[in-house]
């Protein structure tokens, strides 16, 4: 076929989705982040034109792009299961409006999901609302209570050490590998919930998660877990100055991370 044809087939493929997207009802849901109400009415045009060759017109991740996605990546989030990696909520709770409203601003590293920030806000609180219209979980289900992160404990030698131990005890080299480059001996064999092969994160490269950039957006990760990831909640096995001891460390494999001179000069004394 032409390149041409292709495109028109493309183009005609995007015009009949967003027909179908917007003759169908749109259940009456709302999201609510600070002084903003989102309507997914409002948001129903905006998946249409921004979401829904990955997402697909049902939400359930299987739109005409999503074949296309590179296969190292996870494959496009199934909004009708009601299961996200960024939250702010317990393992198992469905995410707070927040959650979603930044992961579309955020976009998710290390996967085909963009950052979506040129949106408005307003724009941004009306497409969660009309994410949420998905799954059954929003209407039957209110999200548990945000955890509760602890306050950073000071960056030492000390810490390091307790740290690359805590590495050790909890086995995070069997997915992240020994030196958090994501080549674990279990990499090879990780799936997400749905079947698809899902690779450990790298903690060599960059300095963003897939949900932050921050220290405290990865400890939320370590209490929170990535659901629907192999990547499970440590909030049972790792207390208070622990979370930020295993940070101090992870920061350390970061080779281009701002403090990487600090850490090897506090490992060096």
């Amino acid at each position: 076929m032409a390149e041409g044809a292709k495109h028109l087939v493309r183009i005609g493929a995007v015009v009949a989705a967003m027909i179908v997207l917007m003759s169908t009802p749109c259940k009456s849901q709302e999201s609510h982040i600070g002084n903003l109400t989102g309507l997914a009415k409002r948001g129903r045009p905006i998946y249409a034109r921004y979401c829904v060759g990955c997402h697909g017109e049902r939400g359930d991740g299987a739109g005409e792009n999503a074949p296309h996605v590179n296969p190292q990546f996870p494959q496009p989030r199934d909004f009708t299961v009601g299961l996200f990696k960024c939250r702010s909520t317990p393992s198992g709770s469905i995410p707070l409006d927040s959650d979603l409203f930044d992961t579309v601003g955020r976009g998710i590293n290390t996967t085909a999901m963009p950052s979506w920030f040129p949106l408005t806000r307003q724009e941004r609180a009306d497409l969660v609302a009309y994410i949420k219209t998905f799954s059954p979980r929003f209407r039957d289900e209110k999200p548990d209570p945000a955890v509760i992160i602890p306050p950073e404990t000071a960056l030492t030698p000390a810490s390091l050490e307790r740290g690359k131990g805590l590495y050790e005890a909890n086995k995070c080299g069997e997915c992240h590998g020994k030196d958090g480059r994501g080549d674990g001996p279990s990499a090879p064999s990780l799936r997400d919930n749905k079947g698809n092969p899902i690779p450990p994160y790298d903690f060599t490269t960059g300095e963003r998660f897939k949900c932050g950039q921050t220290d405290s957006d990865l400890a939320r990760i370590f209490l929170t877990g990535l659901d629907g990831t192999p990547m499970p909640t440590y909030v049972d096995y790792l207390q208070g100055d622990q979370i930020w001891d295993l940070i101090h460390y992870l920061r350390t494999l970061q080779t281009n991370h701002k403090h990487k001179t600090l850490w090897a000069r506090l490992f060096a004394d």
